[in-house]
């Protein structure tokens, strides 16, 4: 049975191309993480602190692409395993800030180099000024879709 006209026609749509990169890039990712006994949202993670320290969950789990509990439950992993630190009672609100340990620190400059070589090898097809125009195009569609969310 044919379904002409009904759908989207992966072949040619730009989403379905955008959902098979995100989805190639996040495994070939796992894969050079796994060795170094994490995972993309573990590393993440780290990244995300090391660049903005005390974060909360929230704000990390927004980060990361994960719910709030998930963010949870790898902090509370984190913490246990000398990764990161958080106050035991919270300052203000209910956020509990996480930080780096140095031995999250050192754990995560490992996981950045493999990270950046996956990103060097997706990128080794392309130009420094086809990656600047790629980069242009998609923070353009995500300003889009944004805009007309209201968010």
């Amino acid at each position: 049975m044919s379904q002409k006209g009904a759908g989207v026609d992966l072949d040619k749509s730009l989403g379905y191309l955008l959902k098979e990169a995100s989805s190639t890039l996040r495994a070939a990712m796992e894969e050079v993480l796994r060795p170094l006994g994490m995972t993309v949202t573990h590393y993440s993670c780290l990244e995300l602190l090391a660049q903005r320290p005390g974060l909360s969950n929230s704000e990390l789990a927004r980060g990361a692409f994960v719910t709030r509990q998930s963010m949870n439950v790898l902090l509370q992993a984190l913490e246990r395993d000398g990764y990161v630190t958080r106050p035991t009672a919270a300052l203000v609100g209910k956020a509990l800030p996480a930080r780096l340990t140095p031995r999250g620190r050192r754990s995560l400059e490992k996981a950045t180099v493999a990270v950046r070589s996956v990103e060097v090898r997706m990128l080794s097809g392309i130009t420094g000024a086809e990656q600047s125009e790629a980069f242009r195009i998609l923070q353009s569609m995500i300003d889009s879709l944004r805009a007309d969310d209201g968010a």
